[in-house]
């Protein structure tokens, strides 16, 4: 594990403002939708992959939120500029959500809700039987938690003590069609997962700097149990006629939103 104490205290205001830009253009010139949760996400992005380590691995459950995951790798210098001009479009290799082998840092398709963690897990005990010092990250969303694979898996990383899995949840309240609450229930709470053996934490999913805290500590603690960070966010952060709007999984921009949004971010931002 790095030592993030030097990090802890940096201002990442900028590259948080830097990243939805880039979100906001690349689903404008697409004329897609799926900004909503990605903005919801992009700053546990930044607390996740600005910050791994060469071995870790990291699987991106929520694939939705596939143009958080590229523009961070783009500012990683892990996906071309070029390509990034090529999201959701004819011959691209940056799909609506994310699919394997195109590039080193995207190692599984994702998408179909619930299934990043069973990968994750996964990779987490091939760590353990190597002995290797390496961790798991996945992160997830809140609304496929209510995923029978979701609960198999965690049930499985607690009885084999994968205290090498580290998983986040963007916890936005929203899902495809309705607030979590009032679908399956809310089934992202703490107790539910420490009643089956997770280490848990909540964090503000928008503060960068106690994500990295709430990771370090987790990661330091002498226990057999795997870890979860739960992320309360805002869908849509950053654009203040997105937030906390269920429409915007699925809206593109028009023009006009296209600039309100950035001109926002930019003032916010400070960029």
């Amino acid at each position: 594990m790095p030592n993030m104490h030097k990090t802890i205290g940096m201002d990442h205001l900028e590259l948080q403002g830097k990243l939805r830009t880039t979100i906001l253009k690349m689903h404008f010139e697409a004329n897609c939708g799926h900004i909503g949760c990605s903005l919801s996400c992009i700053d546990l992005l930044i607390a996740i992959l600005k910050y791994i380590n060469e071995d870790d691995s990291f699987i991106l459950s929520k694939g939705h939120a596939a143009s958080a995951l590229y523009a961070i790798l783009n500012n990683l210098g892990k996906i071309p500029n070029e390509d990034l001009s090529t999201f959701y479009k004819n011959a691209t290799k940056l799909s609506a959500h994310p699919a394997p082998l195109k590039y080193p840092s995207i190692s599984f398709a994702t998408g179909s809700l619930g299934h990043g963690l069973p990968l994750a897990v996964g990779v987490a005990k091939a760590m353990k039987l190597k002995k290797a010092s390496a961790l798991s990250y996945v992160l997830m969303s809140d609304g496929e938690t209510n995923e029978g694979t979701c609960w198999e898996a965690a049930h499985f990383a607690v009885s084999h003590n994968l205290n090498n899995l580290v998983a986040f949840i963007d916890k936005n309240g929203l899902q495809g069609f309705a607030k979590t609450k009032d679908v399956l229930g809310d089934t992202a709470r703490p107790d539910l997962w420490q009643a089956i053996g997770f280490d848990v934490v909540e964090v503000d999913g928008h503060n960068v700097n106690e994500i990295l805290e709430a990771k370090q500590n987790l990661v330091e603690r002498n226990n057999v149990n795997p870890k979860l960070i739960i992320a309360h966010t805002t869908k849509g952060k950053g654009v203040e006629f997105m937030e906390n709007r269920v429409e915007w999984h699925y809206h593109p921009m028009n023009e006009q939103q296209y600039q309100d949004a950035i001109a926002q971010i930019k003032i916010d931002y400070l960029i």
